[in-house]
C-alpha cells in the first residue's frame, strides 16, 4: 500500500513538473509600443541568445544566481531608440513593464542603456541553474541595482516603451 502512494505521488510531482516546463515554454514575452519591430519571444528563443548571470539576494534574503537577457538587448533587437538614438526627445521614453496578475512598474529607458547608467535590468528565465519556479512565471524582470525587489516583476508578460507625453 505504501509502495503504491509513493508510486502515485512520484507519478503526480513528475506530471505536475513536466506541466509546469510545458507552460513556460508556451509562454511568450511582448515588446511593444514605440519599437521599430514589435517582438513575441519565447522562453526558447531567449535560450538561444547570449544570456548573462548576476548574482543578488532575493526577496527571501538568500542570494540566488539569475541567467537571461539583458533588457537593453531586447530593446535593441526590438528597434527602440538606444544608444546615440537616445537623445532629444527619445529622453522621455519609458519602459512599463507588466506582469500577468496585472502588477506594473516603470523604468526610465536611459535608465537601462549602457550608455547612461552602469544598471543591470535583466530579464532572467533561469535561477539557480533551473528554469524558473512556479509563481515566478517564463520570465522575469531583475533590476540589480535596485536596494529592494519592488520593480523586479514575476510572471512577466509584456514590455511597452512608451513617450512619457503623448
Amino acid at each position: 500500500m505504501i509502495l503504491k502512494k509513493k508510486f502515485w505521488f512520484t507519478m503526480t510531482l513528475s506530471l505536475g513538473m513536466l506541466v509546469a516546463a510545458q507552460a513556460q515554454q508556451a509562454s511568450t514575452l511582448s515588446i511593444e509600443g514605440e519599437v521599430a519591430s514589435p517582438l513575441k519571444l519565447t522562453v526558447a528563443e531567449l535560450l538561444s541568445m547570449d544570456r548573462m548571470t548576476h548574482t543578488v539576494k532575493d526577496r527571501d534574503n538568500q542570494e540566488h544566481t539569475f541567467s537571461g537577457i539583458p533588457l537593453i538587448k531586447l530593446l535593441e533587437k526590438a528597434g527602440a531608440a538606444t544608444g546615440p538614438a537616445l537623445r532629444g526627445k527619445n529622453m522621455s521614453l519609458f519602459i512599463l513593464a507588466q506582469a500577468a496578475d496585472g502588477y506594473e512598474v516603470v523604468y526610465a529607458l536611459p535608465e537601462v542603456d549602457p550608455g547612461f547608467s552602469d544598471r543591470l535590468v535583466l530579464v532572467a528565465i533561469e535561477k539557480d541553474g533551473q528554469a524558473l519556479l512556479k509563481g515566478e512565471g517564463a520570465f522575469r524582470l531583475i533590476a540589480t541595482g535596485d536596494k529592494k525587489q519592488a520593480r523586479w516583476v514575476r510572471e512577466l508578460q509584456t514590455i511597452k516603451v512608451l513617450f512619457a507625453k503623448p
